[in-house]
């Protein structure tokens, strides 16, 4: 993720955002994945001069990265998207301070679980399809995948906050999808966020997304089942809650209990009264973003004098 906290330190890539054609260059990348200067340049019609400007602009902005490999015709330049996501923050709120954890999927405290419905590592399913049984498996803690139909996943966020530190802000971010059998593309769920037992919003997911393979799903996982995710970002602030950005709530950091002592509990689950579709999270050896959960926690350091 691209974060910028003052607009003058983001000139470059504001620059390269600001032409149509690399706007066009980055959805074809966030389409096929990876493409080479030639695949570029004919899919945009454009000759390889042009596209190759347009990609050093790209490049020096970090939205983008440049590999090379041996092809019949010599060698190539293969393009990526070097980053999935891009905050900025329009208002400068001075100093602050921050921690990041990453937390594997299986790395839950509590759930509740209903078919459809399983859990795997990156090597294998664990246990079998639709047996909610397995999620208690001590196997759970490796698992990359997580899916079902109804129910919850809840995890703890370490608290190293000090008696000092006051909390500012907390940001969670997953890839998740619903869960439908195989998949489907079209299968919307509303997905509900609590923290500390506070409801603070729901995302609807559009769809249990396949037909194309995940970029980092391992080898042996079947064509016809969910293949990715989207990459979500859940912010709780002092203005509200906000999905991408997107205000989903108006519930604030100060309407979550929180003691300075427990640890933060986060909990992603399927709301019971709206459409109820499932839920997928993927982890960093599944889908098309190679990571697991990301919590941050933001804090300012007060004068306790």
């Amino acid at each position: 993720m691209i974060h910028i906290k003052e607009l003058r330190s983001g000139l470059n890539l504001f620059k390269a955002l600001g032409s149509e054609i690399r706007i066009e260059i980055l959805e074809l990348l966030n389409r096929y994945n990876s493409l080479n200067l030639n695949e570029i340049a004919e899919k945009l019609g454009l000759s390889n001069g042009a596209v190759t400007m347009h990609i050093k602009k790209l490049e020096e902005s970090g939205l983008i990265e440049i590999t090379t490999a041996v092809g019949k015709h010599g060698i190539q330049k293969i393009c990526y998207l070097n980053e999935d996501l891009l905050t900025v923050e329009l208002r400068s709120k001075g100093p602050e301070n921050v921690y990041e954890v990453e937390i594997k999927v299986g790395h839950y405290c509590d759930y509740h679980a209903e078919p459809t419905c399983g859990l795997a590592t990156k090597d294998s399913i664990i246990g079998e399809f639709d047996n909610p049984r397995y999620f208690a498996d001590p196997m759970r803690i490796d698992a990359e995948i997580i899916w079902l139909t109804r129910g919850f996943f809840e995890y703890r966020i370490p608290n190293y906050l000090k008696p000092n530190h006051r909390l500012t802000e907390l940001q969670f971010i997953m890839e998740l999808s619903s869960e439908a059998p195989c998949y489907n593309n079209d299968y919307p769920s509303d997905i509900v966020f609590h923290v500390n037992r506070v409801e603070v919003g729901t995302w609807t997911s559009p769809g249990d997304f396949g037909g194309e393979k995940g970029t980092n799903n391992p080898d042996w996982w079947p064509p016809h089942l969910n293949q990715y995710g989207l990459l979500k970002l859940l912010r709780i602030n002092e203005n509200g809650t906000y999905i991408d950005g997107c205000p989903i709530s108006d519930v604030k950091i100060t309407d979550i209990p929180f003691d300075g002592h427990s640890d933060i509990k986060f909990r992603i689950g399927v709301s019971e009264s709206g459409q109820v579709g499932g839920l997928t999270i993927y982890g960093s050896h599944f889908g098309n973003y190679k990571q697991d959960i990301v919590a941050r926690v933001l804090y300012e350091v007060v004068d306790k004098g």
